[in-house]
């Protein structure tokens, strides 16, 4: 069994909190050439007074983790090469400063400038009331918000844990509980980990119902990368099975659906929806690259655990935003009660749970963009991709 060493920075149960910590390899000693560091703090001014902060870096790779928004990752950095995008919010944002229900169901937007952070857990998808008839045949209704509220819930738990045995792996856990009276109570378990001069982190994330009631669950990653990986000629790649746009302004990009324009001012964001091809073991990936194919960020998980991919395209103006969003998911960002419809609300027995580890690896040359372009043009050889030039019934309403 590997042996490692932690630490707890948050326990609510037992009122732990620290206000700071740091560990490095100086203190450790592992035998690794790599420098590299666990450090903690608490953000003071402006919207971000009160953010915790887990900085990580593994002597190449360096993330940002943030317990006080769903254990979000903010930004990150490889080897020089910026990792998130610019947001007109200049974040990180303390959810008190959100109000979800602002501007009809969309305040959620007051606090997105995250290269990643998830949509869930009840929920996901725009704003507005959803209605629906239950095993007794009692109906029901409840406003839902955009994308729910996971992303601007607290950790209650936080730990931090290194690896004495090679490969001596580095991992930021925390637990964030989604629990009501009279309604879900839904509790997420995420271990983030990379290890000392790697190229990659890996998400593992557990959501169990602690209910004695079966409880419905929707979850998206939302991954959001601008420049230096996103640029005029980028362009992203997977190996599909079937795409359509998701609504009529999608459409209207189809051609280019893999290709993106430089910052353009007024650009209408465009969404498409993907059904990807995956080896015998349900592995599948995309890669975002760009124009000289020397930089690349590439997504890798489990086609079983998380059976849709969501590309949205927003190649605005850099001052609102120039971004692309590349998000695994439960499901497509659709009004829950369609996603409902089609079968992929995620339904948790009692004290039921989900889990999925997916990856987030990053490369600075054509050889590492080569090699995974290589591993999608494989994939993509089983079957021919369909493309769709219109929305269809079975990926949105549009």
């Amino acid at each position: 069994m590997t042996r490692y060493k932690s630490w707890t920075l948050t326990d609510t149960a037992s009122d732990v909190w620290l206000d700071s910590f740091a560990v490095a390899n100086d203190a450790l000693r592992l035998a690794t050439p790599h420098d590299w560091s666990i450090r903690k703090r608490t953000l003071r001014g402006g919207l971000r007074d009160g953010v915790d902060l887990i900085e990580v870096h593994n002597g190449a790779l360096a993330y940002s983790v943030l317990p006080t928004r769903g254990m979000g990752i903010w930004h990150g950095e490889y080897r020089g090469n910026f990792l998130g995008w610019h947001s007109p919010v200049r974040g990180p944002v303390h959810p008190r400063f959100v109000n979800l229900t602002e501007r009809q169901g969309l305040g959620w937007l007051r606090g997105f400038d995250e290269l990643l952070c998830r949509c869930g857990l009840a929920c996901n998808g725009p704003p507005g009331e959803d209605a629906w008839t239950d095993k007794q045949g009692a109906s029901h209704k409840s406003q839902v918000t955009l994308h729910g509220r996971i992303t601007n819930l607290p950790a209650q738990l936080v730990e931090v844990r290194i690896g004495l045995d090679p490969p001596y792996e580095m991992s930021v856990i925390g637990r964030v509980e989604e629990c009501e009276l009279f309604g879900p109570q839904l509790v997420l378990t995420t271990t983030i980990t990379t290890a000392p001069g790697s190229n990659r982190l890996v998400l593992h994330d557990v959501v169990e119902n602690r209910s004695a009631a079966p409880a419905e669950m929707q979850l998206l990653y939302h991954c959001n990368v601008g420049p230096p990986f996103l640029e005029a000629g980028s362009r992203v790649v997977a190996p599909i099975a079937e795409l359509a746009p998701m609504t009529a302004r999608a459409a209207e990009g189809i051609d280019t659906y893999d290709t993106y324009l430089g910052p353009t001012t007024g650009y209408a964001e465009q969404v498409y929806a993907y059904d990807l091809q995956a080896d015998a073991a349900g592995r599948t990936l995309a890669l975002l690259y760009n124009r000289n194919a020397d930089k690349g960020l590439a997504l890798r998980w489990n086609h079983s655990e998380l059976p849709c991919f969501i590309v949205w395209k927003n190649t605005a103006a850099v001052e609102d935003g120039y971004v692309t969003g590349l998000e695994p998911s439960l499901n497509y960002p659709n009004f829950k009660s369609f996603e409902r419809q089609q079968g992929r609300v995620k339904m948790l027995p009692p004290g039921g749970r989900w889990e999925a580890t997916w990856g987030l690896e990053v490369f600075d040359t054509k050889e590492g963009v080569g090699h995974v372009l290589t591993e999608i043009a494989t994939l993509q050889a089983h079957a021919p991709r369909k493309i769709h030039r219109t929305p269809q019934a079975k990926f949105s309403p549009a």
